[in-house]
């Protein structure tokens, strides 16, 4: 503890809880609807495959804003960007505190809470310039375990809409926005904006990181990682009450403790993959993932809890990792890579629950799609293992 301690203070801590901070809250917006989901689905009457796709669409949202994001972060500044990503969210929230009536008005305000997805691409790089390269992969890790707001969001956005309903879930969530919104720019120091030959650079950086092989590779293997996390997460909740009859807010609360548990170690696998190199760590990592996926379906409630909690958990751990890598492989180039990447996971998450519940509506289980995610992950672990065997591990070998 000692020794993460004097890492944190190599650095400017208060940019570091500014940026853990904006990505917790957003994390929150992010995943409103999910986390409301049952009660969507009685206020507006809607089926599974309508209700699935109103779950989806702000990860999908997200993924294309974590790119424009990156840009941003990169041109203009994370901070700047930061704020306009705040306040869009209590735009949104607040026109589904007071606006939104009907299905097709959810659909629009379900794609733009992806507008909070992008908080990516711009907390990292804030996090990340404020400490030196040695610190990295536990800083990263640290402003990223703010996807414990997965946490909070799924534990209290149910109870609240029983108390009240879905729209009061989002005026409360609007005024903790505003308050985010406050604390970030004391916390966060102003930095300068990008000039003009500097945009010219970003633009022959966007062209190289397209070049290089190595993002691809890290942008599918975060679409396991992170897709898998918010995607199961996302679905969660509909899957407990449909398979094992659990009501909303026990759902919430199960579906809270996966959450909780992806993002407490994600700042582990950072450290870890700081000390024992990324791939080495994800070859441990991604097994565990599919093995414990398949398993989420048990004819015991008990052990259906345990594997959610387990494949999320790892799910978290293989985050922290693959970011790692990012920090490592791209390190001029953070709010980009940062914004490509987590643009790949956001797709992953949007992916996971359209092919559950299409494959759900021919089969009649969740099981087969299940088994699909956890073989994508078998290979990615295929992948790794490669890279590892063939011992071209650094991004200058996996670009050749």
């Amino acid at each position: 503890m000692s020794e993460i301690w004097n890492i944190l203070r190599t650095g400017h801590w208060p940019s570091l809880l500014g940026g853990w901070l904006h990505l917790t809250v957003s994390f929150m917006v992010w995943l409103l609807a999910g986390a409301m989901s049952l009660s969507l689905a009685q206020a507006l009457q809607l089926s599974d495959q309508e209700l699935a796709w109103l779950v989806s669409l702000p990860l999908l949202s997200g993924a294309v804003l974590r790119m424009v994001a990156g840009w941003s972060a990169d041109r203009l500044g994370a901070r700047s960007t930061a704020v306009v990503i705040l306040l869009a969210e209590l735009l949104v929230l607040s026109w589904g505190w007071l606006g939104v009536t009907s299905h097709a008005d959810a659909l629009v305000f379900s794609v733009g809470l992806g507008v909070a997805g992008a908080s990516f691409s711009v907390a990292l790089p804030i996090a990340s310039r404020a400490y030196p390269p040695q610190a990295q992969g536990l800083v990263l890790g640290l402003v990223a375990s703010g996807n414990i707001g997965t946490v909070l969001i799924f534990f209290l956005a149910p109870r609240w809409a029983v108390a009240s309903d879905w729209h009061q879930v989002c005026g409360m969530m609007a005024g903790v926005v505003a308050a985010t919104l406050a604390v970030f720019v004391t916390a966060v120091p102003r930095t300068t904006a990008v000039s003009g030959p500097q945009a010219v650079t970003w633009w022959h950086n966007v062209a190289h990181l397209v070049r290089r092989r190595a993002a691809y590779w890290l942008c599918f293997l975060y679409a396991v990682t992170f897709g898998g996390f918010v995607g199961l997460c996302s679905l969660l909740p509909l899957l407990l009450h449909e398979v094992y009859r659990i009501d909303a807010i026990q759902a919430g609360a199960l579906a809270a403790l996966c959450g909780l548990m992806g993002s407490l170690i994600r700042p582990v696998g950072g450290h870890v993959a700081d000390r024992q190199g990324g791939l080495r760590t994800l070859y441990y990592v991604l097994p565990v993932i599919a093995g414990a996926v398949v398993a989420v379906i048990s004819p015991s409630p008990t052990t259906a809890v345990v594997m959610m909690v387990v494949s999320t958990a790892a799910m978290g751990f293989g985050n922290g990792v693959v970011f790692q890598l990012v920090a490592e492989w791209f390190p001029e180039d953070i709010g980009l890579a940062s914004g490509v990447v987590g643009a790949s996971g956001a797709v992953g998450g949007f992916l996971l629950p359209i092919l559950i519940s299409t494959v759900k509506r021919f089969s009649g289980s969740y099981e087969l799609g299940l088994w699909f995610f956890a073989g994508v992950a078998v290979c990615a672990w295929g992948t790794v293992m490669v890279a590892l065997r063939s011992g071209r591990s650094s991004p200058v070998e996996l670009s050749s």
